[in-house]
């Protein structure tokens, strides 16, 4: 593809070298050749990328310099560099293989089967399954009755699809993924100690987009939906419990496990091993740093706080607050000699106290 193809599709400008530039692939600067694209988002990297082999370089505005303009390494201005960059690699990599429905594979009755869809050896597809156009469906997955999958969508192999699931379009479901399984409920008998399963028979629905990483879980509501709202990105080996209600654009990092009934907001961001105990909401645009723990029931949100605002610990809190603690927890370990057998001085110690927080 040329570089102004690129640009006609995904917007920049030219400052440096033809639109006829031909560009076949993405790479970081060190390893690039002839055909590759790359990016910077300072000009101390821009430099860098310059003096490579890359066919084309994609900067924030300004990084170049107006003298080094001229013929030679194309150069495209983008607000967002980086995103631009995964963009192009998008446009840029290799087409899969001609869609086809390979042998030998298990279709049951009255599947509905799209246009160019393509069935890999040892799928088995259920009873009544739907599969839009253009989707395709590895080695070893395992479609359940009644699922429906969009267009566009991408089940990578052994992934299971338990009956009562429904995916949007363009989904990508990563190898092992395991969607609409019976959610952990049980109700305890008070007078034997036995548990005894609660009805799990509701639905999973993953909306548009969604990306749903190796091995993760995702439990179908007990008696009604589970949802993962448009665009999120989901990890590998995140677990969603039954009936909770993930927004649009939400990040969930390895690690993360979140508690049935839970709400979370369009836009936050759980890093890894985070954890949410039952009935849990978090608030839009939310960001629980790694480990940070909700407590079942409990709401947190940004209110009163400065975007961007990381919350950390169990309960989570602003990270700054949680330092202070451990400044003073610190402080208080080493006891009321300790500073004093080290010779530091009033004044010092005052000092090191705010150095810490």
């Amino acid at each position: 593809m040329t570089l102004g193809a690129l640009i006609e599709k995904l917007g920049g400008k030219l400052v440096r070298g033809s639109s006829d530039i031909e560009v076949a692939g993405v790479d970081v600067p060190e390893l690039a050749n002839g055909l590759d694209l790359v990016f910077a988002e300072d000009p101390s990297s821009a430099a860098s990328a310059l003096a490579g082999s890359a066919a084309a370089l994609v900067v924030k505005p300004g990084c170049v310099p107006i003298d080094a303009r001229g013929p030679g390494m194309g150069v495209v201005e983008a607000e967002q560099p980086r995103l631009w960059f995964a963009r192009a690699a998008k446009l840029l990599k290799p087409p899969l293989p001609k869609p086809r429905i390979h042998a030998p594979h298990h279709l049951g009755a009255h599947v509905k089967i799209g246009k160019d869809v393509a069935i890999e050896t040892g799928a088995v597809i259920g009873d009544y399954a739907v599969i839009g156009d253009g989707t395709r469906i590895e080695a070893g997955a395992v479609i359940g009755e009644g699922v429906v999958i969009g267009e566009e969508c991408r089940i990578y192999p052994r992934v299971v699809l338990y009956p009562g699931t429904t995916l949007g379009n363009r989904v990508v479901v990563h190898a092992g993924a395991v969607l609409g399984a019976d959610g952990f409920g049980y109700v305890r008998d008070t007078k034997t100690g036995t548990y005894t399963q609660f009805p799990q028979q509701g639905t999973l629905l993953i909306e548009d987009d969604v990306e749903i990483g190796a091995n993760s879980t995702i439990d179908r509501g007990a008696l009604k939906q589970t949802r993962i709202g448009r665009g999120t990105k989901i990890d590998n080996l995140v677990h969603v419990g039954h009936n909770c209600d993930i927004g649009e654009d939400v990040i969930l990092v390895m690690g993360t496990g979140i508690s049935g009934s839970c709400t979370v907001g369009n836009g936050a961001v759980l890093a890894g091993q985070v954890g949410v105990g039952d009935h849990a909401t978090i608030g839009p645009g939310v960001i629980l740093g790694g480990q940070a723990g909700v407590l079942s029931g409990k709401t947190v949100t940004n209110e009163g706080l400065k975007p961007g605002t990381v919350l950390w610990g169990t309960p989570a809190r602003p990270l700054k607050q949680v330092l202070r603690e451990l400044a003073i927890l610190a402080r208080m370990a080493k006891g009321p000699h300790k500073a004093t057998e080290t010779g530091a001085t009033h004044g010092e110690m005052e000092s090191s106290k705010r150095d810490q927080v």
